[in-house]
C-alpha cells in the first residue's frame, strides 16, 4: 500500500515569490527519487500565500528517504524568514 502526503506551507505575505522559488526547485529532483509516484505543488487561487504538496510514495521508507534527502535539507534551511509557521506535513493511507 502506498503512502499519501499532504504538505502545506504558508508564506509570509511579502515572501510568496521567494517561497515559490524554493518549492519549485524541489519538484524535479524529488520526482527522480526511488519510490516517488506523484509529487505535485499547488498554490491556492484565493490565498496565494498557501502552498500545498500532494504526494504519493511507494512506501513509508521511500518517504523517509525523501525527507532525509539533500534537496529537502537545503530547502528546509531556506524556510526561515519565508514561512508564517512550521510546515504541516501529514501522512495518509488510501481507504477506498
Amino acid at each position: 500500500m502506498t503512502t499519501r502526503v499532504v504538505a502545506r506551507l504558508i508564506a509570509l505575505p511579502d515572501q510568496v515569490e521567494a517561497l515559490k522559488a524554493v518549492l519549485l526547485e524541489l519538484i524535479e529532483p524529488t520526482r527522480q527519487e526511488k519510490g516517488c509516484i506523484k509529487y505535485e505543488l499547488l498554490q491556492n487561487q484565493s490565498t496565494p500565500t498557501d502552498f500545498t504538496f500532494v504526494e504519493e510514495w511507494a512506501s513509508n521508507d521511500a518517504l523517509d528517504a525523501h525527507l532525509a534527502s539533500a534537496h529537502i535539507s537545503k530547502a528546509v534551511a531556506q524556510l526561515d524568514g519565508l514561512v508564517a509557521a512550521e510546515p504541516d506535513i501529514r501522512r495518509y493511507q488510501l481507504l477506498a
